[in-house]
């Protein structure tokens, strides 16, 4: 499964593409957009986030994308709101290509990559780096932000998919334990 992670903003919106499968995790690509300066108009800044983010799913089709979900401390309210308007275009451009979003807390997300709720960008960073094996050291926390939602996504739709078949293998078990009961 090829999973689009995305860390959202107007000065730098952070994109990160893996693979996942059996042999585990392997990096397609990765990067950053950005968007002309905070001068131009926002819907022209917002174009640009589209267009870049356009090119990057048609190039290496995703089947998920994995986004932050939003949470803000009051003290940042107008950059919550900025936010917003990049996360929108995410959100259209996901629905229009037919992309399942998915969206998780960043302490759900670091807690995936490092074991911790609450790690620093820093262990983020060498965490994302340890997962791939890739030096992440030259990447922007925007990109191995994004990189992170996607490795957590892989790892945390894994676990999803492994609870039905264990749980369908307990049933299994209960029942031939039933069946040879009442054989005996």
């Amino acid at each position: 499964m090829r999973i689009l992670g995305i860390d959202p903003g107007l000065h730098a919106t952070g994109y990160g593409v893996i693979s996942a499968s059996s042999e585990g995790l392997r990096l397609i690509s990765a990067g950053a957009i950005h968007p002309s300066s905070p001068r131009v108009a926002l819907g022209r800044r917002l174009q640009e986030l589209y267009d870049g983010l356009r090119e990057v799913i048609a190039t290496s089709q995703p089947q998920a994308l994995a986004l932050e979900s939003v949470y803000t401390h009051h003290e940042y309210l107008t950059t919550a709101a900025l936010m917003a308007h990049a996360r929108g275009v995410i959100c259209l451009l996901g629905a229009q290509q037919g992309i399942p979003l998915i969206e998780y807390l960043p302490t759900r997300v670091k807690k995936a990559l490092t074991g911790q709720g609450h790690a620093s960008k820093e262990q983020v960073s060498c965490a994302v780096g340890m997962w791939l094996n890739v030096d992440a050291s030259a990447w922007t926390s925007d990109v191995t932000d994004a990189l992170a939602l996607a490795i957590a996504h892989a790892q945390i739709s894994q676990v999803h998919a492994a609870i039905p078949v264990l749980a369908n293998r307990r049933a299994r078990q209960r029942q031939g334990t039933m069946l040879a009961s009442m054989i005996t």
